[in-house]
């Protein structure tokens, strides 16, 4: 769908013919040694933003792009008919607690989406908060919404203007009212519960004065119990001699184990270290699974008898789940669940007893249903080419929900009994447009390297293809990440 709209744009854009004229750039003679490489960056100064060589330079390329964009007679009316095909109502995929399911909602245009809960799948939705009222101009999210297994009370995370920071609150999901918790200068954090209480982690508090400008150092764990003050909460764990590590905790599905996730930006390592301890024991101290973050992953998929299955890269470059006895945790008694194959594991989720696994085939997904001792049991017939996410829920779930989307194929949940391994339409959006009118194939290009790339070269039904048509080329890669739909 962004696919879509960013065409139509791209159209908008090239719709005049005159000739552009951009102003200079300057171009300078830094160059700097990386490694005994000399590589020239010519344009080092536009990194400095507030200069005012650079803040001249953007004024002067935007009066070029806002002149020639607003020359453009039918503009208005290109922007109103994107406008139309945006607007329409967008659901996520419901999560399941007790008897409730809960789900966000956007009727269309709204700010923020959202939250509604329903008892049962046919239940009458009920609203449970909506983020557009937390601030008078609509742009203070909801960061954070975690509930508790009995289904009393919920995190709710507050986050301003897109900022990183957030403040905690608790609220009794019955009334809907808000308790007097509040928990501040939280940061790089979910809310796990256990017990009466949930972890969360936060940065010391700065000095008054210094709210903006402390470094954020030393991330801590701290246990907070409803209906207490942020004052009282128990320092779980951090780590004073490694200031800019990251450290979140959380619990399993029965809240048996409590798990702590290490990562090291200041080392620039990419991997995690994985510590825990068992509720039923009297030492609640932290064990290491594996102890010092380095260049490997390892993500909690499940307990089973004992033994934590984790996601992990090391190994295996495209991923395998291994079974770790966390009591007995050298790698030496690591046992292979689900082994390498020649695609990525984009995820695996845990459900009804099963796994489902999801890989990236060619940035498209397949998404596979495993036994916890992994044996492949089938596959999801997904409707075309595209990406799939979801299929997370409890052990005693009979079916899951995932939501399948393509360039031109709008977001649509669907419930796969687990029994049967069938799929059917739960919610499918009723958009503005015609999808059907539209043709998407997916084509591959040689790299410098030989690696053939996957594209996908959408374009409506009866356009030749003859090289004279107005393109929009759509790429994306960043911190190790790339663009899959």
């Amino acid at each position: 769908m962004k696919c879509l709209f960013a065409f139509f744009l791209l159209q908008l854009c090239l719709c005049a013919n005159a000739q552009l004229a951009y102003p200079p750039t300057v171009k300078t003679d830094t160059v700097t040694d990386y490694h005994g490489q000399q590589v020239a960056d010519p344009y080092r100064w536009l990194e400095d933003d507030r200069s005012p060589a650079t803040m001249d330079w953007v004024t002067a390329q935007n009066k070029v792009t806002f002149d020639y964009l607003d020359k453009i007679p039918y503009r208005a009316d290109w922007l109103k008919r994107l406008e139309e095909i945006n607007n329409y109502p967008k659901y996520s995929s419901p999560f399941r607690v007790h008897e409730y399911f809960y789900y966000s909602k956007n009727d269309g245009l709204q700010n923020q989406n959202v939250l509604y809960r329903q008892k049962g799948l046919k239940g009458t939705p009920e609203l449970v908060l909506d983020p557009n009222k937390f601030s008078a101009d609509g742009t203070t999210g909801l960061a954070t919404f975690s509930i508790s297994k009995d289904g009393r009370y919920a995190v709710v995370g507050k986050s301003a203007g897109g900022s990183d920071w957030r403040t905690l609150y608790v609220m009794d999901i019955q009334t809907k009212k808000y308790l007097a918790d509040s928990l501040a200068w939280v940061k790089v954090s979910g809310a796990s519960w256990q017990g009466d209480g949930f972890y969360y982690s936060r940065y010391p508090t700065p000095d008054k004065g210094k709210e903006l400008s402390t470094k954020n150092e030393n991330h801590q764990v701290y246990y907070h119990k409803v209906g207490t003050s942020q004052e009282k909460d128990v320092l779980v764990y951090e780590d004073a001699q490694n200031l800019q590590r990251f450290h979140g905790v959380f619990t399993n599905e029965d809240e048996r184990y409590t798990l702590l996730n290490i990562s090291d930006r200041g080392k620039a390592k990419d991997g995690n270290a994985l510590w825990y301890f068992d509720n039923k024991s009297d030492d609640k101290k932290f064990k290491p699974i594996v102890s010092e973050a380095g260049d490997f992953n390892y993500n909690f998929v499940e307990e089973v008898n004992g033994r934590f299955l984790l996601l992990t890269n090391d190994g295996a470059k495209n991923r395998r789940l291994i079974s770790v006895d966390p009591k007995n945790p050298d790698s030496s008694g690591w046992k292979t669940i689900i082994p390498e194959k020649e695609e990525n594991i984009a995820s695996i989720s845990s459900a009804g007893g099963k796994l489902f696994v999801s890989y990236l085939k060619d940035v498209t997904t397949r998404v596979y249903v495993y036994s916890f001792d992994g044996k492949m049991e089938g596959e999801v017939k997904l409707p075309a080419l595209g990406t799939a996410g979801g299929f997370g829920g409890e052990r005693k779930d009979k079916f899951v929900f995932y939501t399948f989307t393509s360039i031109t194929f709008p977001p649509t949940i669907y419930q796969y009994d687990i029994a049967s391994g069938k799929s059917t339409v739960f919610r499918k959006p009723e958009v503005k447009f015609h999808p059907e009118d539209y043709i998407t194939e997916q084509v591959f290009y040689p790299s410098k390297d030989g690696t053939k790339v996957p594209m996908f070269i959408t374009y409506k039904k009866g356009v030749q293809r003859n090289g004279t048509n107005p393109t929009h080329g759509l790429q994306w890669g960043n911190h190790s990440f790339d663009r899959n739909h």
